[in-house]
């Protein structure tokens, strides 16, 4: 069953093949990873669109993300979140993978792209059920990757990151009780 997600998402599935979008279902969800690009400048578009390129099997390289967070904060949605996506390695099978685009080498969010970050992670955790302390991670937790590099290499960055979600999943929550109340 097809989950909703927020207003600011823009569906564009890749093409169910094995190489960016498998098919396979999602267990359950268990945490959601951090990624970043790791090429400077590019839009969430184009990463989309680079995913979807893999389904010829061509360049026999396994890659692909539930969602990309553009420059300007605009959010594509890759894979269903019913499905795996192949982002996170040991992982794939119990968290929603998130690629951000990022303008420098320094691997730095910019502003729109951060907020957006926070925002969507807060909904993941609220939809799912997860703790932001715990259950959301960076690729890096999984595999040693320097990804996202910034929040490797800069550990209060991340922590900074987490309460930020955290904030922003106490602020979804107190809405949603709010609007129940009024209801």
């Amino acid at each position: 069953e097809e989950i909703s997600v927020p207003d600011y998402v823009e569906k564009d599935y890749l093409t169910v093949n094995p190489w960016s979008r498998p098919g396979e279902p999602l267990k359950r969800i268990k945490g959601v990873v951090i990624h970043y690009v790791g090429n400077p400048g590019t839009t969430a578009r184009a990463n989309r669109n680079y995913f979807e390129s893999l389904s010829g099997g061509e360049q026999e390289t396994y890659a692909s993300s539930h969602f990309i967070i553009g420059l300007e904060g605009e959010v594509v949605q890759c894979v269903p979140l019913t499905e795996i996506a192949y982002a996170s390695n040991t992982r794939n099978d119990d968290t929603v993978s998130v690629e951000v685009c990022h303008p420098d080498e320094t691997g730095v969010f910019s502003r729109p792209s951060y907020n957006r970050c926070v925002e969507l992670t807060a909904w993941l955790c609220h939809e799912f059920q997860l703790n932001p302390g715990e259950d959301v991670i960076r690729h890096y937790d999984v595999t040693g990757k320097q990804c996202p590099l910034y929040y490797v290499e800069d550990p209060a960055a991340w922590d900074a990151f987490l309460e930020d979600t955290a904030e922003a999943l106490e602020a979804l929550e107190a809405a949603e009780r709010a609007a129940e109340k009024n209801s």
